[in-house]
Order: C-alpha cells, then sequence, then structure tokens
C-alpha cells in the first residue's frame, strides 16, 4: 500500500500527515513550545522514593516531578555476564528502596511523556536511537527487529557484534537491536551508524560529568528528523514539505544519515495549502469528534477518559443486506478497519474496549477479529488484542507514549469542566432557591439579588415565578434578578444587599 507523507511546516508548528490511499491515517504535529520529550535523557535527582508503590518521584527540571517504577530500573549485569536471576521471568527485582535513596542522582530517559496531571515516566535503561540501530551503553546483547526474517538474524547480529568491537578502542562494545532498515544495510552504513551512535553517548557523559542535576543531557531529534528516522518505509512514495528553508535543512541531514529517505523528498510548491491534497485539516475536525460515520450507514462512537477509551459500533440507517445478521456482520466488519484508522489518526492509547454490535454465529466473531489484527498489523505502535468476552467486548491496548490529538488541541469546556454536560436551567433555578433559604437563615440582608446565565433568569421569571414570589414572602425579603450573559450556564450568584 502506497503512501504519502505531507508535512506543513510553520515557525510555531510542525504538522505532518501520514496519507493511504487518499485519506489520512496518522498526523503528527510539534509545537516550539511544547515540544515532546519521549526520548530525552537527563540527569535527575531522586525527590522522594515511595517503597509502597515501588516507584520514586524525580526531579528532572519539569513543572512536575518525574515518575520511575522499579520495573524500569536497569539492572547491572552479575560479574559473570549473566543477568541477575531477580530480573528473570517475571521475578521482581530487587525493591526500589534497596537501589535508590532521596537525593540521588541518577541518568534517566524519558519513555512516556507528561499526560493530563501524570508526570513524565521514566527509565534507567539507556537507548540512543540511530538510522539502522539502537545503542543500549548499559548492555551488551545484540537484539534484532521481529520484522527482519528469522534466517538473517543470526547472521546480522554477528556483523554488528564484529563491527562494534572494532569501533570500541575500549574493549566496551554495548549492545545494539538493528533496526528493520539495518536488513540490508552494508558494513560501511553500519559502521557509520555505531560511530554516531558511539560519540553520541560519549557527549552525553561528558554533559552528566559536569551538569549539575534536573539538566537536560541529550535531546531526540525533532518530528521533523523523526520523519525520516521513524516514518519511511518501503511503501512511502514521497515526502512532500512545503518550506524551501526546512526542505534544504531536512535534505542536509538526510543526505547525511538517512539517503535512502532523503531521495523521497520533494518540495511542494503549490498554491492551495498542503495538508488541502486530501482535505487533512478537515480529517482532524472529525477525529475531534465523538461520531464517526461508516460508508454503510452504520456509526462509531468513541470517548476517551483518562483510564480508557470506549468504541461502540452501530448499524444505524444500513439496512442493505439479506438479513439482520448479514447486515450486522458486514456493519462490524466495516467498523474493524475504521477503528483501527481512528486510533492511529486519534492517538488513542492504553485500554481500549470495543463494543462490537452483538453477532450471534462464532465464525462471524472470528471474522470480525481477523479483520481487526489485520488492520492493526500497519500500526507502528504496538498492540495487543484479546478474544470476544462473555459480555460480546473486545478488550485490546495500544501502547501509550503521548497525548492523543485531542489531548494535543483541545481543553476541557470552561463551561461544563470536561463533563460533557450542564445542569439544565430548571435545575439551576431550584439550586438557586434553596441557596436563598439557607442564607436568609444566616444573614439579614436587605435584599437577595441572583445573577445568572439568561436562560436560567427567563425560568425564574415565568415557569418558577410563583415559587419566586412564595421563597419571598417566607423569607419578608425582595428578590432581583440580574441576567448576565457572561456567565455559565450554570453557574450563578446570590448578592446580599
Amino acid at each position: 500500500m502506497q503512501q504519502d507523507i505531507l508535512i506543513n511546516y510553520s515557525p510555531q508548528e510542525t504538522r505532518v500527515a501520514v496519507v493511504e490511499n487518499g485519506a489520512a491515517q496518522e498526523v503528527h504535529l510539534e509545537r516550539t513550545l511544547e515540544r515532546g520529550r519521549v526520548g530525552n535523557i537527563y540527569l535527575g535527582k531522586v525527590a522522594r522514593v515511595l517503597p509502597g508503590m515501588q516507584s520514586a518521584f524525580i526531579d528532572i527540571g519539569l513543572e512536575r516531578a518525574a515518575f520511575l517504577h522499579v520495573a524500569d530500573l536497569w539492572q547491572p549485569p552479575s560479574p559473570e555476564g549473566e543477568t541477575p536471576p531477580a530480573n528473570r521471568n517475571g521475578v521482581p527485582p530487587r525493591p526500589i528502596e534497596k537501589q535508590v535513596f532521596d537525593g540521588q542522582t541518577l541518568m534517566v530517559q524519558v519513555i512516556k511523556d507528561p499526560i493530563g496531571a501524570k508526570g513524565a515516566r521514566l527509565s534507567t535503561q539507556i537507548s540512543i536511537a540511530g538510522r539502522m540501530l539502537v545503542f543500549l551503553p548499559q548492555d551488551d546483547h545484540i537484539g534484532v527487529s521481529q520484522k527482519i526474517p528469522l534466517l538473517q538474524r543470526d547472521a546480522l547480529r554477528q556483523r554488528v557484534r564484529a563491527l562494534a568491537s572494532a569501533a570500541a578502542g575500549d574493549g566496551k562494545t554495548g549492545g545494539y537491536i538493528l533496526r528493520t532498515n539495518a536488513e540490508d544495510a552494508g558494513d560501511a552504513e553500519l559502521t557509520e551508524d555505531i560511530a554516531y551512535l558511539r560519540k553520541t553517548w560519549t557527549r552525553i557523559r561528558e554533559a552528566a560529568a559536569r551538569q549539575p542535576p534536573a539538566s537536560l543531557l541529550h535531546q531526540d531529534l525533532n518530528l521533523l528528523q523523526r520523519v525520516l528516522r521513524d516514518m519511511v518505509g518501503e511503501h512511502t512514495n514521497a515526502i512532500r514539505i512545503d518550506s524551501t528553508e526546512q526542505f534544504h535543512a531536512l535534505m542536509a541531514f538526510g543526505r547525511d544519515y538517512m539517503p535512502a529517505a532523503a531521495a523521497r523528498l520533494q518540495h511542494y510548491k503549490g498554491e492551495r495549502p498542503i495538508f488541502d491534497l486530501y482535505s487533512v485539516d478537515e480529517e482532524i475536525a472529525k477525529a475531534l469528534g465523538r461520531r464517526v460515520e461508516l460508508k454503510s450507514g452504520g456509526y462509531l462512537i468513541i470517548d476517551q477518559t483518562e483510564a480508557l477509551a470506549t468504541i461502540d459500533v452501530n448499524t444505524g440507517g444500513f439496512v442493505g443486506a439479506r438479513n439482520f445478521d448479514d447486515t450486522v456482520f458486514k456493519t462490524n466488519l466495516e467498523a474493524a478497519q475504521a477503528i483501527a484508522r481512528q486510533l492511529r489518526l486519534r492517538n488513542l492509547g492504553g485500554i481500549v474496549i470495543i463494543d462490537f454490535i452483538d453477532m450471534m454465529l462464532p465464525e462471524h466473531q472470528q471474522a470480525v477479529l481477523a479483520e481487526l489484527h489485520k488492520q492493526l498489523a500497519r500500526d507502528r505502535v504496538k498492540t495487543h488484542v484479546g478474544a470476544f468476552s462473555s459480555l460480546g467486548l473486545v478488550e485490546m491496548t495500544r501502547k501509550r507514549t503521548r497525548e492523543s490529538l485531542a489531548q494535543r488541541l483541545c481543553e476541557p469546556c470552561e463551561q461544563c469542566q470536561g463533563a460533557g454536560r450542564v445542569r439544565t436551567a430548571r435545575t439551576v433555578a431550584y439550586d438557586i432557591l434553596r441557596e436563598i433559604l439557607r442564607e436568609a437563615r444566616q444573614f439579614n440582608p436587605r435584599e437577595f439579588r441572583i445573577v445568572a446565565a439568561p436562560a436560567v433568569i427567563d425560568t425564574l421569571l415565568d415557569e418558577e415565578s410563583a415559587h419566586l414570589a412564595s421563597l419571598s414572602d417566607m423569607i419578608g425579603k425582595p428578590i432581583s434578578l440580574q441576567p448576565e450573559s457572561g456567565i455559565g450556564p450554570d453557574r450563578y450568584d446570590i448578592v446580599l444587599l
């Protein structure tokens, strides 16, 4: 499946869209003032160890302290070169309070950006990504991407180990993971990548020796550079960028580190905005909504909470099949395709619960699951899908490393505070009447004045006028009304005059 990558650049924001078959599949954005921190390496200072949670809060100089779990602590190899038994087969490692202490300085790497009220997630297992290799300076094993054919892996391991030994003047080769695009790499390219990675690690160690705690030691590549490193594959047809300056800068970077990817770079000079070519802005706007229309007439309802995302599949107006079972089956098949795309487009992560329409036939369930697996196989982010539960739900997970599209582009509504609902005018009116009665028992003002939204004031003047007059007689005080268009629909003030 051929894909195009579109890059829309402005000084304040870089936006990238991955387009397949004329439809946007992924959207990535990086704002100059809000650049992500995944991959950054810091010299952190332990602020607090929490034995009960087997974790620690680490000060890395950000607004909120970052989070380090005991499972993300690097375990040094034993003298024989073996991994300590405590870290094998899922056996818990040593308690965190026996490994770190308050005030200790640690070199840490961000593995998850801050999301919502949560701070960044850290690891002390350092990894530095290159064009074809990922360098693990604290390790010594050679790993290979699962996408590289099994028969080639041993030969690649031996080549990289020999090249790394030749490049290591101190005898410490470190560990490496071969990325997918290392499959056809020559020795010269691998040697160049090894030299770049080792030089970067040397620079990081030197910075750690002279910088104070809570300092940034290494910053990962920006979004433009990561496009060449991470997003370009064998199916990429072209990478189009609409900035002359950034085109030349990216071309220079690509020629040095990723010449095959740089060969696909094109400078877009069209008069139309580049995202208008495939209606990407329109797709982004749709991805911020709850409802996703299916071509058959069915639709999805997608809701995101802090803990998980839920997707509900509905037949809607689709009645085209011969019987109801066929209608449900075809809607669910189309929904499986749309769900995989929406997960990528919206960058939904964590736990995802899918409520497909109930299917009576087990073979229909298996076919829908197979289609979901097939579509998710194109996702660069790791996913895991379970079977249908006894309640007809499918539970899945998608690795979350950064905020979703909605979290990046939106904020909670000032009126409803993110609840998605506000109280009705009558509900607010009754709250006001109760509040006035409560205030009248504590204070003795000359008059009560209600300041509220026009809809609430209209309700008190019209449908609830009799109750308002009755309350005024009961407390023996006049009650005046003041509409205020700038106030929230379910907020009010009671002024004592």
